[in-house]
């Protein structure tokens, strides 16, 4: 069963790059529009409660210290007016007022009666600089100060200062700071769409790019944009695509090749099929009719001496005969490879070569003293060295040829030089070259390399390497 963040990622991962930019930058700007102002509200609520307090006390002091002759004198007009006059001056003063000291009411400044309660909301000692309280009102809370008027003797001075101008400051910085936080959010997501734009394009480009190589279309590149990470990961992607181009046109002309070597080998098979049979019906077949019709004719013979020489004359056809077959078995595979290995076998086809054609041929032999490589390795191997031979015969026009085979750290190498007329390596897919890629299917079938070099000229080497898995000691 998913866990809960597994399921968060699943929500999180189906969603488009560019609603994660988006979501994240959105995110951040509100995260850092709320945060400020949250910190704003509080750090501005604290100092202008402070100043409110602050002028709460100054006005109630003053009044105190303007009241204390009003009182002492029993001056209750001046006394109306002053407090009247102090509320003038002060917006943010709701009320004025002084109190005897039996806690009795002088004068304040509520025109429709002074509110039950108020009198006793906050009290102060004689002793005391001052007290401020909060009083909750219909109105909304108002800061009450009490001061004593001429040490307590003369009564109590009291001023109670709305917050209400307070709070609508703090309301317009606090509306100015969300008004701020909207336009850099409508501007955050503005750059971010942006941005979005710039980093998803090339990125959609690559994918709609990527789905088209899936698809075998091999042409599809995709333009740098930048000299940034996409921009590098857009020619990564170009230089793949011209990589698996150029890949999809060698294994064209490889499969074309393989074609035409099969086609080749095929040819070369029936004619090879075609040369047996005429050499079976020519001569073997020729040899035992005659064998047939001598046997025939000696049983119609009564002279001991003419039944002695007819018989010796059959004998020597059918050794003529066997002979024939012997070696045309040869031909098809030399059972000296099986019997004695792959070195005995090429020193004889060597020297059956070079009776059969005016070449030189050096043979050399290292490392297979007492040994034999698996058969298939064996016979790869003498496939090779005889169509190298075969095309010296036929296309190189070499007086001299040299064959090095070594067996060395688990790998067999074979080297075929000769100083013939060489040709231009860029032809090597050509019909006549068939043989050559025959040599290097034979290897590459066995994990092996081949690697050829010539000039016009220069002859040719061919430089044959294949690996095998373990040498075993020749049978009896």
């Amino acid at each position: 069963m998913a866990t809960a963040s597994e399921r968060l990622w699943a929500i999180v991962g189906g969603v488009s790059v560019r609603a994660k930019i988006l979501g994240i930058v959105l995110g951040l700007v509100l995260l850092l529009g709320l945060g400020l102002t949250a910190q704003v509200r509080l750090a501005l609520t604290r100092a202008l409660d402070t100043q409110l307090a602050e002028q709460s006390e100054s006005v109630a002091r003053d009044l105190a210290a303007r009241a204390t002759d009003l009182i002492l004198v029993n001056d209750l007009y001046g006394l109306h007016e002053m407090m009247d006059e102090t509320v003038a001056n002060n917006p943010s003063v709701r009320y004025a007022f002084v109190l005897d000291t039996r806690g009795d009411v002088l004068a304040h400044t509520f025109g429709d009666g002074f509110p039950r309660g108020l009198a006793g909301a906050n009290r102060v000692a004689a002793t005391d600089h001052h007290r401020t309280v909060v009083i909750q009102t219909e109105a909304g809370p108002v800061w009450d100060t009490a001061v004593p008027v001429f040490d307590g003797r003369a009564g109590v001075a009291r001023v109670g200062l709305s917050e209400h101008r307070v709070r609508r400051v703090v309301d317009i910085v606090i509306g100015q700071l969300l008004i701020t936080t909207v336009l850099v959010s409508v501007a955050g997501i503005t750059a971010a769409g942006g941005l979005t734009w710039l980093l998803t394009r090339p990125i959609l480009q690559l994918a709609d790019a990527a789905r088209a190589v899936g698809r075998g279309d091999l042409s599809r590149r995709v333009p740098r944009w930048a000299d940034d990470e996409i921009g590098n990961l857009a020619e990564a992607f170009n230089a793949m695509a011209d990589d698996l181009a150029a890949a999809e046109v060698e294994r064209t002309e490889r499969d074309q090749l393989r074609a035409r070597y099969v086609s080749g080998v095929i040819g070369a098979q029936e004619d090879e099929r075609k040369r047996i049979a005429r050499e079976l019906h020519d001569s073997t077949s020729q040899s035992l009719t005659s064998i047939l019709v001598g046997l025939k004719a000696l049983a119609t013979l009564d002279d001991p001496t003419a039944i002695r020489t007819h018989a010796e004359d059959l004998r020597a056809l059918a050794a003529n005969t066997l002979d024939d077959v012997h070696a045309l078995a040869l031909q098809l595979r030399p059972s000296v490879l099986d019997d004695l290995g792959l070195a005995a076998a090429l020193e004889r086809f060597v020297a059956d070569f070079q009776r059969r054609h005016p070449v030189a041929v050096d043979l050399v032999v290292r490392g297979l003293s007492g040994m034999r490589l698996p058969p298939e390795l064996e016979t790869a191997l003498y496939r090779i060295v005889q169509e190298a031979l075969t095309n010296v015969a036929r296309h190189a026009d070499a007086a001299t040829t040299s064959i090095l085979l070594e067996q060395r750290d688990g790998r067999v190498r074979a080297v075929i030089e000769d100083d013939g007329r060489g040709f231009d390596a860029s032809r090597l897919g050509a019909d006549q070259r068939l043989g050559l890629y025959g040599i290097r299917e034979r290897a590459e079938l066995l994990g092996g390399t081949l690697v050829i070099e010539t000039e016009p000229g220069r002859g040719t080497s061919l430089f044959v390497d294949i690996p095998f898995q373990k040498a075993t000691a020749p049978d009896g």
